[in-house]
């Protein structure tokens, strides 16, 4: 799926759904700015956009098309012979967490930003970019006044799409802590190793946007205007208090792993402990018993011998029952 808008540069609507010919004369429109949102996209829409259209880079068509595993930003000049304008090509992941499959889910969102356009290229549908398509259309919000403003405001609503995915997680390690204390079970702990290595995952994520934003926020990019750095650095400050929250989740699950190993390690001790009293308190049983289950034809030790040793077991047996229950060791 295909969606293009193109907006004046007080941030209004222009045009919506632009035939694909008439791109080249509004690109070239200097009060006017391009956005063009490929969603899935056909091989033939991809090559027709990205090579014929805008012209960019090969090497960035490639990264954009090629699943990338890390986030990562890139400027390109062009060079002799080279067709394409300035651009800043960057790729930024968003993520969705289900407490039913516990696993972060990341799509990939690629942006293709220059002076007088924005191409946004990702294969599943985003919340992100839906929401600000919708937001973009409305008269009275003029969030796409610029690329680099229609930029910011996608990277921040991803970075706020974090929030309900950590809620999810924060909830899950939750239940898990209640789980651990009521019946830690081998499926507990699958479900913390489970957790925690979906927290080293969102750390994964989170750490290059970081990096990535962090370039932004500096103001080391040109086609960033000055009076919306501070814009790009309060998305790197929400993203850096993402990452602290997940370090603070690791730090939970880390603990609850601890008391995990130790109430294992406590109940292990009770049934060690109580197999260890009962054969104390059997052995005089065993003892006697095995000395008097050999096969006697007269018992001449003792008058009445059977009953004598029955007797005696019977008496040291509570006898050490009755120690043991006397130094609370039951």
């Amino acid at each position: 799926m295909v969606r293009s808008f193109a907006y004046t540069t007080q941030g209004r609507l222009h045009t919506k759904d632009i035939q694909a010919f008439l791109m080249p004369t509004l690109l070239s429109d200097t009060n006017l700015f391009l956005w063009v949102d490929l969603e899935n996209p056909t091989p033939e829409e991809t090559h027709f956009f990205l090579e014929e259209v805008f012209h960019f880079h090969p090497l960035s068509i490639e990264d954009c098309v090629a699943d990338s595993p890390s986030p990562k930003v890139e400027e390109y000049s062009p060079k002799e012979d080279d067709r394409f304008t300035p651009y800043l090509f960057m790729v930024i992941h968003a993520v969705d967490y289900s407490r039913a499959d516990g696993v972060f889910a990341t799509s990939e969102l690629n942006f293709f930003l220059g002076r007088n356009f924005l191409v946004t290229y990702h294969v599943q549908p985003l919340k992100s970019v839906a929401n600000v398509a919708e937001r973009s259309v409305r008269s009275n919000v003029h969030i796409a006044r610029a690329p680099d403003r229609l930029a910011y405001s996608l990277l921040d609503s991803i970075a706020e799409n974090y929030k309900p995915a950590l809620e999810e997680l924060s909830l899950e390690i939750a239940e898990i802590e209640e789980r651990v204390l009521r019946e830690p079970t081998r499926e507990t702990l699958n479900s913390i190793l489970k957790v925690k290595k979906e927290v080293l995952h969102l750390r994964q994520i989170i750490g290059p946007q970081r990096e990535v934003l962090a370039r932004f926020a500096a103001g080391e990019f040109k086609l960033i205007r000055g009076h919306l750095v501070p814009y790009y650095r309060d998305v790197y400050d929400g993203l850096f208090r993402i990452y602290e929250l997940a370090q603070g989740y690791t730090d939970s699950l880390t603990g609850i792993l601890q008391v995990y190993l130790n109430m294992s390690s406590n109940q292990t001790g009770e049934v060690i402990k109580l197999l260890t009293l009962i054969t104390i308190i059997t052995t005089p049983l065993m003892m006697i018993g095995t000395w008097y289950g050999m096969n006697f034809h007269n018992m001449p030790e003792l008058p009445h011998g059977y009953w004598v040793a029955t007797g005696v077991m019977v008496c040291s047996t509570i006898a050490t029952y009755w120690y043991f229950k006397r130094k609370k060791w039951f």
